[in-house]
């Protein structure tokens, strides 16, 4: 057990005066440094590189220093070896997953990320690189997170579990869960205490077939309460879509962000070059964004049926950034009039967020394992830096001051 996991029980149990237990590091008189964390998925490592749009590099660390304790306990276990094998096949594209998301604690200190070919979440020691908590989820795959608005909680996708846990980020302690569709995958926390969740059903068949879509499961959106972790909600966007008169497009919601008054839910469907408008008051969709279509193959040869995955909001609310996975560009929309900018030539694309001071979004181009950042008044391209292999979530963080990797 950790230093902190040790004072952490004695503070608990009353052997340990409160201040002890929260004693300040000794670099607390230096602001912790924003960064951009990177997570390179088939390497398992996490590149860190600056909040700006240059995207300087500034460390890496390992995100599986137990690896060999892991894979042992992996070995012995045939149904798990099994799962460990079926990831790497389908979903992995013939690798192991090993870095799925990722987001540090509120002091700085720690990195908690998701493993989805371990199916774990772990906390990380950014001084020492070491595992300081770790939970096992529901299930053999973890998937993405989202971390609670006051940095407290991490809730991951259990995707093969159908269930979404909800973590202490400090402990590592389940303060609760709750059900899902099948293969739950994007979460979204909202400033009126809910905690959305979107099911995309089976995506590594190739039943993709749209008169074979029934087999794909059930895909919904699931909104939960964020402190009770009770479901006070269930979205069905096939009868939205149908009503919408978008009857051909799949109801998979994968990627999705909010206006900033969270009045409108923008997201990405399996199979779609585009994005859609969804009103929550009304409970309507309220308009669709169609973006040129390069990929000419079949609806098979989309990876995990994403066709684009990757959406990002700028905070001012006047753009979103898009990630075209499988026609290898990105590009700026105007969220008011939905045109877009110009295509900005990128590598398989996997995910899009944005810098620290908002004038850009980055994406991550796991085809080319790289990150680029594109700005968002203009819609060009700002810079490109290398990273690890198949970089897919890219998430804003913060490191001690002065902090260059571990060790």
């Amino acid at each position: 057990m950790t230093r902190r996991g040790v004072l952490s029980i004695l503070a608990s149990l009353g052997l340990l005066a409160s201040g002890a237990a929260t004693a300040a590091p000794a670099q607390a008189d230096s602001a912790p440094q924003e960064v951009l964390f990177v997570a390179n998925n088939w390497d398992g490592t996490a590149s860190v590189l600056s909040s700006d749009a240059g995207l300087a590099p500034v460390g890496e660390i390992d995100v599986i220093p137990d690896r060999e304790q892991r894979m042992r306990e992996i070995y012995r276990d045939p149904i798990r070896l099994a799962a460990f094998l079926v990831i790497r096949q389908t979903v992995g594209e013939g690798h192991d997953q090993f870095a799925d998301d990722m987001y540090t604690t509120p002091d700085g200190s720690s990195l908690v990320v998701s493993r989805p070919s371990f199916a774990d979440v772990v906390s990380l020691s950014l001084a020492t690189g070491e595992v300081e908590w770790r939970f096992q989820v529901a299930g053999v795959r973890a998937d993405h997170m989202a971390v609670s608005p006051d940095g407290t909680q991490v809730a991951v996708s259990a995707s093969t579990g159908n269930r979404v846990h909800v973590l202490d980020i400090e402990t590592g302690v389940e303060a609760g869960s709750f059900p899902t569709g099948d293969k739950p995958h994007e979460n979204v926390y909202t400033s009126d205490g809910l905690l959305w969740n979107m099911s995309i059903g089976e995506v590594n068949n190739g039943l993709d077939d749209p008169v074979l879509d029934f087999l794909k499961g059930d895909r919904v959106i699931t909104v939960a309460d964020a402190e009770t972790f009770e479901v006070v909600r269930e979205i069905d966007m096939r009868d939205r879509l149908d009503n919408a008169g978008l009857s051909h497009l799949s109801d998979a919601v994968r990627p999705a962000t909010f206006s900033p008054d969270e009045s409108k839910l923008y997201f990405q469907v399996s199979y779609f070059g585009g994005f859609l408008e969804y009103d929550v008051a009304t409970d309507r969709i309220t308009r669709t964004k169609t973006l040129p279509g390069v990929f000419d193959g079949p609806r098979t040869e989309m990876v995990n049926d994403s066709r684009h995955h990757g959406l990002t909001m700028q905070p001012s609310g006047e753009h979103l950034c898009v990630a075209g996975t499988m026609d290898d560009y990105a590009v700026v929309v105007d969220r008011a009039t939905l045109e877009a900018g110009p295509l900005v030539d990128v590598d398989k694309p996997y995910w899009s967020t944005v810098t620290g001071d908002g004038a850009a979004c980055v994406v991550s181009e796991s085809g080319a394992d790289q990150v680029t950042s594109i700005d968002f008044e203009t819609g060009q391209k700002v810079a490109s830096v290398p990273v690890g292999d198949h970089p897919q979530r890219v998430r804003l963080g913060t490191v001690p001051a002065g902090w260059s990797g571990v060790g």
